[in-house]
């Protein structure tokens, strides 16, 4: 059976007009991602290109450890270019007057809402598979590579007479003399923290035993001295040893590593505020996708001929209040300020009352005229 669907004038007004706001709107988007991906990754892998030159990772999974930590980033890059990008097109379309000779047809701001909301739904869905399924998996594989790469950190890495920096900076290695062949550091100098205290130790020898991925490294000392040194008052303590093995806690890096690999259905049941907190970070990022698009649209007003530049401004200012705000509640979620609800989602909450006062500030002014 033929089913014929009749497509009115003003219905396919609408397709037209949506279609060519929406090009508008990707053209700038796609390559603006472009531009923020690739200065993302060039600065990721200078950093892991430094911890290559150190010895403390493979130079073989810099450029993997790159596209994960890009991969990550995406879940904010998105957004943000989606968002730059509808501020962009909108207001090259006011300032050419083409807004002007919409309105005058008769189509009004509300079908310039609707056009972008459709493109900001896709890119929502988008960013919502990267954060809730992505995120996970990347940092999963980044935990995995990092901890591979601190198990089978051997002695031959040690250079003599240089310090060298272990667990993400959380130690500071130092040995005068080493010996490949017996596996063996000479005249050792290690510095650590421990919370409000700062470890000291100071041996003749050290070595460093073989530890699984995923465990902690632990290094043997021989014939020397221990200081734990009290950074807030003056209860110090020293030690003198024959033979003492330190365990090289996991810092606060690898532990939120963890956290954040972590998959999000194990999360969602979970009542630790910084395991919540991770979950809901996952679940907003679609959301504020939407919100921060929505937000351009009366941003991006001005009159004809009128320079983009003051708008542009507002618009950056706007764009770093929400995540400064977002950051925020996110911090005092982890820290058990407050709870779950309402968690991060007020911040979403007061983005919305400003949508709604910005998009309708015109009609407001129009009516008490």
């Amino acid at each position: 059976m033929l089913c014929i669907i009749r497509v009115t004038p003003s219905q396919k007004l609408t397709l037209i007009l949506d279609r060519y706001i929406i090009r508008e709107i990707s053209r700038p988007m796609l390559l603006g991602l472009g531009l923020l991906v690739l200065v993302f990754t060039g600065y990721s892998t200078a950093i892991k290109l430094a911890d290559a030159a150190a010895g403390l990772i493979d130079p073989s999974t810099v450029a993997k450890l790159a596209f994960l930590n890009t991969l990550i980033a995406l879940e904010v890059l998105l957004p943000t270019a989606l968002y730059l990008s509808v501020i962009s097109a909108l207001g090259r379309l006011y300032r050419d007057s083409e807004i002007a000779a919409l309105q005058a047809s008769g189509i009004g701001d509300n079908r310039l809402l609707k056009a972008v909301i459709k493109l900001a739904l896709v890119v929502a869905v988008i960013v919502a598979t990267i954060s809730i399924f992505g995120r996970p998996w990347a940092y999963k594989q980044t935990y995995q590579i990092e901890s591979e790469a601190a198990a089978g950190f051997t002695i031959d890495q040690v250079e003599p007479e240089r310090f060298l920096d272990l667990h993400n900076n959380q130690y500071v290695l130092f040995a005068k003399r080493v010996d490949t062949e017996k596996s063996i550091l000479g005249n050792v100098f290690m510095q650590g923290s421990d919370g409000d205290k700062s470890k000291v130790i100071y041996a003749k020898e050290a070595r460093l035993l073989p530890t699984e991925p995923g465990e902690q490294r632990v290094i043997e000392f021989k014939n020397g001295y221990s200081y734990l040194f009290d950074n807030t008052g003056s209860k110090d303590v020293s030690l003198k040893f024959g033979s003492l093995t330190m365990r090289l806690e996991e810092n606060k890096k690898a532990a939120a590593y963890r956290r954040k690999a972590t998959s999000t259905q194990d999360l969602m049941t979970s009542k630790k505020p910084k395991e919540i907190a991770e979950f809901q970070w996952r679940l907003s990022t679609p959301f504020a996708t939407l919100l921060l698009a929505m937000l351009a649209v009366p941003l991006s007003r001005s009159a004809p001929r009128q320079s983009r530049h003051w708008h542009f401004i507002i618009a950056i200012l706007v764009y770093i209040a929400f995540f400064n705000l977002s950051g925020m509640a996110r911090n005092w979620l982890e820290q058990g300020k407050v709870g779950a609800f309402p968690g991060m989602w007020w911040i979403y909450v007061v983005a919305g009352i400003v949508f709604i006062l910005l998009y309708t500030w015109p009609r407001l002014k129009r009516l008490n005229a």
